[in-house]
């Protein structure tokens, strides 16, 4: 068994822990079939840090989610991650993350990530995520995308099997159930734009606040114009860096969500373009409604190839 194997069944044997606090050093060696000693020093060579530190960070890390995620007191928090009393697991946190238990939970920045040296973190809800073992770059985003579609597509005929001849056949009312609610051009445009920024200050660790579901929207078209322009070019210019250091398969840690979330940047983005598109055809047919007709069908074909 070489260091890869011996550090992957460690992180498989941390992983499937978590919920065992008592586990200790010996117990993980032995799921590897490693003497304690031995465990230790290919343990700590390949992960930057020792077994034990490695599964206290973990733990911190879930701890950290889970104050946010969850109403659970601090104590039973303190227990689940192996720490005997309040003012232990509470030193040990404000040592990780520069404030107590208590105050974090109202922190508005709140990447729970901790420096780790083999890039593995803790994945909610309850797992570990490795880092991406490979570069992925845009082509491979745009062929995952495609499988997405073809799957889905394949999905949604089984279930139109599930479905009678005459509600096969029934004309489609639109609907935008589940997405959005009351939509109008205004909406549409508004909420295309808040998307770029939101993501953004997701990226960047900056607080964001979503806008209330079927809220009116009021915001002028001159203020779109300005938002848009700054937004639009930096999701671009991060999309090509994302592109160029073969990153879509990192992961980072969107603090815009309640609880926080982790995502790949590649899902991220893949995730943008979908529901976009659908946004961008809803105001299309609008626009159409309404006399303008020179954008045609919003057809990327000519403007990717150009």
């Amino acid at each position: 068994m070489n260091s890869t194997d011996v550090f992957a069944g460690f992180v498989t044997a941390v992983a499937d822990s978590l919920d065992e606090p008592e586990t200790t050093g010996h117990d993980l060696a032995r799921q590897v079939h490693l003497s304690r000693s031995h465990f230790d020093r290919v343990v700590a060579a390949v992960a930057g840090e020792s077994p034990s530190a490695f599964r206290r960070r973990v733990l911190l890390e879930r701890a950290a989610y889970r104050l946010l995620a969850e109403d659970s007191g601090v104590l039973d928090l303190a227990i689940d991650a192996g720490y005997g009393s309040h003012e232990a697991f509470t030193r040990a946190f404000s040592r990780a993350y520069g404030m107590p238990p208590r105050e974090w939970r109202r922190e508005p920045s709140r990447r729970f990530f901790l420096t780790a040296p083999s890039g593995v973190h803790f994945q909610p809800p309850a797992g570990l995520r490795l880092p991406a073992t490979k570069e992925a770059r845009g082509m491979d985003v745009l062929v995952r995308m495609v499988e997405h579609h073809v799957w889905l597509t394949g999905e949604m005929i089984e279930r139109g099997d599930r479905l009678s001849a005459e509600e096969l056949d029934k004309p489609i009312e639109l609907s935008v159930e589940g997405i959005d609610d009351d939509v109008s051009i205004r909406y549409l445009l508004d909420r295309l734009v808040w998307q770029e920024e939101m993501w953004l200050a997701s990226v960047e660790d900056r607080p964001f606040e979503v806008p209330d579901c079927g809220r009116q929207v009021i915001t002028p078209i001159a203020e779109l114009r300005t938002r848009h322009a700054d937004a639009g070019s930096r999701f671009v210019a991060l999309v090509n860096r994302l592109n160029e250091e073969g990153r879509f398969d990192e992961t980072f840690v969107d603090t815009t969500c309640e609880p926080p979330r982790v995502f790949t940047y590649g899902g991220m983005v893949a995730h943008v373009l979908t529901f976009a598109a659908h946004r961008r055809s809803l105001l299309v047919g609008a626009f159409y409604s309404a006399g303008i007709t020179d954008l045609g069908f919003g057809d990327p074909m000519h403007f990717v190839a150009g």
